[in-house]
């Protein structure tokens, strides 16, 4: 380890997405990659406006501002997650590079902390239709999760990230620590088959989604009505 990585703070986990829900494979997700990747901390950052469902026309089916506050819930009690709520309070479509900078201004994550992006095996291969994809590597590494026994292959990736994903790629996550930005590594994680599509379903048709989500999300769905039935 050169003596520049040993002065570099503990990296510290990027967990974005829609959460509408946030759900029990998403805490999964989080936890196993703090274990398994040395993060001090998984920020989880939950998108106002996803650009992606803004193109597709598709907006998530409940306020930023409920999705914020189950996220918050559902963290509650775990030392090593927080919540970072700008993107639900900016008035414009979230992107991840901007978000990275945003985040490389902030007096805590500065130039040199390490940043990790936490993503699943599925949404990496769409990156190269992300906008800016490939800043993505200036600002952040990549953690990407697959199921146990289904590692990445290069192979299987669009060509342009899958020469990318050889020159970046790290068997070990100690790369992590050693510099801001700039490499992949992957992790497996335990297989839930939960999706916040299926959990929607559940809760639009009355049935119960009891231990797909944590109990407070539960109970603050109930009392809000949200996914209620139709």
């Amino acid at each position: 380890m050169s003596d520049q990585a040993a002065l570099l703070p503990a990296p510290l986990g990027i967990f974005g997405g829609t959460f509408d829900p946030v759900h029990t494979g998403h805490l999964r997700l989080a936890e196993e990659a703090a274990d398994q990747l040395g993060l001090a901390c998984v920020r989880w950052i939950p998108a106002g406006q996803p650009a992606h469902r803004a193109l597709a026309n598709k907006p998530p089916q409940v306020a930023a501002t409920h999705r914020l506050e189950m996220v918050r819930l559902a963290i509650a009690g775990n030392a090593r997650f927080e919540v970072d709520p700008a993107e639900v309070e900016a008035a414009h479509p979230s992107y991840t590079v901007p978000t990275l900078e945003r985040l490389r201004l902030a007096g805590e994550c500065a130039v040199q902390r390490p940043l990790v992006l936490l993503v699943g095996a599925d949404a990496f291969a769409g990156i190269p239709d992300w906008h800016r994809w490939e800043d993505l590597f200036k600002l952040a590494h990549i953690a990407v999760a697959h199921r146990p026994g289904f590692p990445v292959n290069a192979d299987s990736l669009p060509p342009a990230l899958a020469d990318i994903y050889r020159q970046r790629h790290s068997a070990s996550p100690a790369a992590l620590a050693q510099s801001p930005a700039g490499r992949i590594v992957s992790f497996a994680m335990t297989q839930l088959d939960i999706s916040a599509t299926q959990i929607r379903s559940l809760l639009s048709s009355g049935r119960s989604a009891r231990y797909l989500l944590p109990d407070a999300v539960i109970a603050y769905i109930q009392s809000t009505l949200l996914y209620s039935p139709r």
